[in-house]
């Protein structure tokens, strides 16, 4: 039966919305958490795995270290206390892709606990409260095959892939979120957004959505405007792209609102998001911890982390994205409007780049904001995977202050980078592209130009010198467009007796 939903505004007119994000980010180390089998992405089903991350008989976990610091750097970025003394539980389900039947996890003693990361969103700042960062080991893969939507439902078979298993997998844990209103699906885009910007500047993983290096659970409620009492949440599993997230949470707003105008009560269940249609569907009964059985892990020793340790991984940490991106606007000169439509574009660290490879903030900009933001959209691809590099496009810049490039012959030359040619120098040589600016090779044209249009030229020679654009035109036409302009013109007022 199909549910007619209600319109955004009725909703939030009439319902608080309350959301709550868990993300899970796969860290970029060499090996597992508790064994030495590698973790890049990519190879052959069950090649990167040993008896520990299989779960065999008589194997032990040893923790990594490497995982343990960069958990304690994650935290300190997202201004939690680092606890002093914690340890690993197990969490027990049965799961195909969970080789042990449990989940070596922490519970009720995380590492990281009480912080805070702050969002800009339509130019407030809305802090969003951090519960909890713990350390855990990522589950396998299962792939269903045989069916239309790559789900166990309609599938003829179903495939496990354990090369993940093991994984080195940090839970970042929203505290409830609410009184965000409308603006509460742009909220937890802006938070995953700044999320990922925040663990990318730490170097601890490469938060890539698209290979499941971060994924995001998205949590979400109404209650009736003006009450106190939360509603029941459900939550959105697996979300996996930014503009998802906000979808996600749009589309379980349009939908609680749905079931609750209708007298109906929300089920506090998982839900999948489904990218084809921006929809959620149900999937199962939320479990409570009790379900999971939590218990001490008994193969491992607690962790303790050395305040000393712990205050030189604070020292250490980089400049954090939020005032990263509030000096380069400083030093670019941008306006709030501005800064705000590099963000859009996601093109703060090309631009950054390409000032660092030698252009002006200005020139930078301009490129990838423009003519590379306009076919990044016609592709459909991210900016960053056009095929330029951001020091290519220095380049190109280099070759036009140079005059070896004007706009136009500049843009056929992008277009042989992105076409995978060579570099613009490369380009601009083997096609034949540089500006013409030598007097001798350019005289013979623009004495054609003033023979065919003698009416101009007469123009000119009567001091009208702003006619001289129309014989600049004649002979860029026939130089197609390669000659400097800046020197026939100079040519042509020279040519009639002309002072321009």
């Amino acid at each position: 039966m199909t549910t007619t939903l209600p319109a955004y505004d009725e909703v939030v007119a009439r319902y608080e919305p309350v959301i709550g994000l868990e993300t899970h980010v796969e860290l970029g180390t060499n090996t597992k958490m508790f064994c030495g089998c590698p973790t890049d992405f990519g190879g052959e089903p069950n090649t990167r795995v040993c008896p520990v991350c299989l779960g065999l008989p008589g194997s032990l976990p040893v923790a990594n270290k490497a995982a343990i610091e960069a958990t304690i750097r994650i935290g300190l970025a997202l201004n939690c206390s680092i606890a002093e003394w914690c340890r690993f539980a197990r969490k027990n389900y049965f799961y195909p892709d969970m080789p042990k039947n449990f989940q070596i996890s922490q519970y009720d003693e995380p590492l990281c606990v009480d912080g805070y990361l702050d969002v800009e969103v339509n130019g407030e700042l809305v802090r969003i409260g951090i519960e909890r960062v713990h350390l855990e080991e990522d589950t396998g893969k299962t792939l269903h095959v045989g069916g239309a939507t790559g789900r166990i439902h309609g599938a003829t078979e179903s495939l496990v892939d354990y090369n993940r298993a093991g994984i080195p997998l940090v839970e970042i844990v929203t505290k409830p979120v609410p009184g965000t209103g409308a603006l509460a699906p742009e909220v937890a885009r802006a938070y995953v957004t700044e999320l990922r910007d925040v663990i990318r500047s730490l170097g601890v993983s490469d938060v890539r959505m698209e290979e499941g290096s971060l994924r995001c659970d998205v949590n979400t409620s109404l209650h009736p405007a003006g009450t106190a009492e939360w509603g029941t949440r459900t939550e959105t599993k697996n979300v996996n792209s930014l503009r998802s997230v906000e979808r996600a949470v749009r589309s379980e707003m349009l939908r609680q609102a749905a079931v609750l105008d209708a007298g109906g009560r929300i089920t506090q269940e998982t839900r999948h998001f489904h990218e084809d249609t921006g929809e959620t569907t149900s999937g199962r009964s939320k479990e409570t911890a009790t379900d999971y059985r939590y218990f001490p892990e008994p193969d491992l020793v607690p962790l303790a982390p050395d305040p000393t340790w712990v205050a030189e991984l604070k020292a250490a940490l980089p400049e954090l994205p939020r005032l990263h991106r509030r000096r380069l606007q400083q030093e670019w000169g941008l306006s709030d409007q501005d800064m705000q439509s590099v963000l859009n574009a996601g093109a703060v660290e090309l631009i950054e780049q390409t000032v660092a490879a030698g252009a002006s903030p200005a020139a930078a900009r301009k490129w990838w904001l423009g003519e590379l933001s306009r076919r990044a959209n016609e592709t459909g691809v991210e900016l960053s995977d056009i095929g330029a590099t951001p020091h290519q496009v220095a380049e190109l810049q280099g070759l036009v202050d140079a005059g070896k490039l004007n706009d136009k012959l500049a843009r056929t030359v992008l277009e042989g980078v992105i076409a995978g040619e060579g570099t613009p120098t490369e380009i601009m040589s083997n096609r034949g592209l540089e500006v013409v600016s030598d007097t001798g090779a350019l005289t013979a044209a623009v004495d054609e130009a003033i023979a065919a249009n003698p009416d101009i030229a007469e123009k000119i020679r009567s001091g009208k010198v702003a006619a001289a654009g129309a014989l600049v035109g004649a002979v860029m036409k026939t130089t197609r467009g390669q000659a400097d302009a800046k020197t026939v013109r100079e040519l042509i007022l020279t040519r009639l007796g002309a002072e321009g």
